[in-house]
């Protein structure tokens, strides 16, 4: 049994079956492990939902921020934008089943010494912590009022954690720091301006993975979020998101053992204009 983790897909299905060629993924032996976004902007968001659910047990997904948009397009709370591309989601027979599905993925998961998540967890949770403030995220999606939540999630305040986060604040900073994160400042107040890679940020502001006194997760996170970043070994971390839907790759790691990276490139050269404002 070899056990994957694969960077944002968003709609890249022809090239997630060649990665799955390349690494001789067999289903009823081996396992993946998405890091969210397995929609939008792509071509295939359609074909790659189905593909995906219909692995069932062998693939396990966290949400990502163009999942949660897709969600709140279909609740009819946010507009299609002009770049996104997951109409034929919105249009399929089986729409409902898909959302169905999406919409009780988790926003963490923890698959041994490692812990799956979409932009990253803010320095001053460890990975239990993450879990348990996700799965108040989780139960309102699942069962709750996903009308209400989709309604409220945008936005970006409150920007620091405390405790006495409650209501609708509370789980919209936990929705932004587990799917929208990549910058902090040294107090670990989350910046959502800045989306370039290291070195081209302010110097008020840092990864989040390097903010001082940052507590230690207690695991190693694997994360995707942040093609401008690209794939990135350490700091108790890996970042897979290489960019795919932007002419780069998509990236699969072999967690078991190895740590062997695989990655295959973009079949025609990306499917829009490389930006800062994925």
């Amino acid at each position: 049994m070899a056990i994957y983790a694969i960077g944002d897909v968003q709609g890249c299905y022809a090239e997630l079956r060649r990665l799955l060629e390349l690494i001789r993924f067999d289903p009823a032996k081996d396992r993946l492990l998405f890091t969210g976004d397995l929609v939008n902007r792509g071509p295939q968001s359609l074909e790659t939902l189905r593909f995906i659910r219909g692995l069932g047990p062998a693939a396990a997904t966290v949400l990502g921020n163009h999942d949660l948009h897709l969600l709140a397009v279909a609740c009819g709370v946010s507009r299609v934008k002009h770049k996104d591309t997951f109409g034929d989601v919105l249009e399929a027979a089986d729409r409902d089943e898909l959302l169905a599905w999406l919409r009780t993925r988790p926003l963490v998961h923890r698959e041994g010494s490692y812990c799956l998540v979409h932009a990253g967890i803010p320095p001053a949770w460890n990975a239990e912590t993450a879990m348990a403030r996700a799965a108040e995220v989780e139960t309102v999606l699942a069962g709750g009022d996903i009308t209400g939540f989709c309604r409220q999630m945008y936005g970006d305040k409150p920007d620091l954690w405390s405790d006495d986060l409650a209501g609708w604040d509370r789980l919209r900073f936990i929705t932004n720091a587990l799917t929208r994160m990549r910058y902090c400042d040294r107090t670990g107040r989350l910046d959502f301006r800045q989306k370039g890679a290291p070195g081209r940020h302010p110097a008020s502001l840092v990864p989040w993975f390097d903010v001082p006194d940052r507590v230690p997760p207690g695991t190693t996170i694997v994360f995707g979020h942040w093609s401008t970043l690209g794939y990135f070994a350490g700091k108790d971390c890996y970042c897979l998101d290489t960019g795919c839907l932007w002419g780069g790759e998509l990236t699969a790691l072999k967690l078991d053992g190895t740590l062997e990276r695989y990655a295959v490139p973009s079949l025609h050269g990306g499917y829009q204009k490389p930006t800062l404002a994925k």
